[in-house]
């Protein structure tokens, strides 16, 4: 990841507001990567990792259309740590492979790379620095239970599977709190973002 364009991490648990604030630093004008989106690529119809996982949980984890039922793979590898585990052995290099390309496409100041298990995945060793955008947990569950109408239950469990919120803010160079409103988060990432290009600036000095 040598001789290319400064990269941040955006990270932050389930709830969090990454999104919210990946969505202002593109507005901005920042070449955004989404692990997300590299997620969702790599497990198309026709895509051989669609395949294996269908062979793997069977046929009815995909929908009437052939694609994969997110929701119904959630519900299996988040309540078995073995199943979790085979899962991301599989995926975890097709989508390092679908974001490196990406980044390497970059043409902003920065590039962001966005992903909820930014820590976990080791990916944090690719950036020059790291952004959390922190929340409490109970905002978290809150959050998401009311997004997504999961249970209580449903979303602790994701909650357990990612990284603590210590261990989030421990990898962290920036932190944005995100507990209130959209204009007090974009007032925190308008000051990140000049202090980004200062950095950049003087990284190319």
């Amino acid at each position: 990841m040598s001789n290319r364009t400064i990269l941040i991490g955006l990270t932050g648990g389930i709830g969090s507001g990454k999104s919210a604030a990946a969505d202002y630093f593109q507005s901005l004008g920042i070449h955004v990567v989404d692990a997300d989106l590299a997620s969702r690529a790599v497990v198309e119809p026709g895509q051989p990792a669609l395949h294996e996982i269908a062979e793997h949980f069977g046929a009815d984890i995909l929908d009437d259309h052939g694609q994969l039922d997110r929701a119904a793979l959630r519900t299996k590898v988040f309540s078995d740590v073995a199943e979790r585990k085979w899962l991301q052995h599989l995926l975890h290099p097709l989508i390092n492979n679908y974001l490196v390309e990406r980044v390497a496409d970059a043409q902003s100041a920065y590039c962001l790379l966005v992903n909820p298990l930014l820590i976990e995945s080791g990916q944090q060793k690719w950036c020059d620095s790291v952004i959390v955008v922190d929340v409490p947990v109970g905002t978290q569950l809150t959050r998401t239970m009311d997004r997504d109408n999961n249970t209580r239950e449903q979303v602790q469990a994701i909650v357990d599977a990612q990284a603590s919120r210590e261990q989030r803010l421990q990898a962290a160079n920036f932190v944005i709190t995100n507990d209130q409103d959209l204009p007090f988060l974009h007032k925190q990432i308008d000051t990140l973002h000049r202090d980004l290009l200062e950095q950049c600036q003087n990284h190319q000095e």
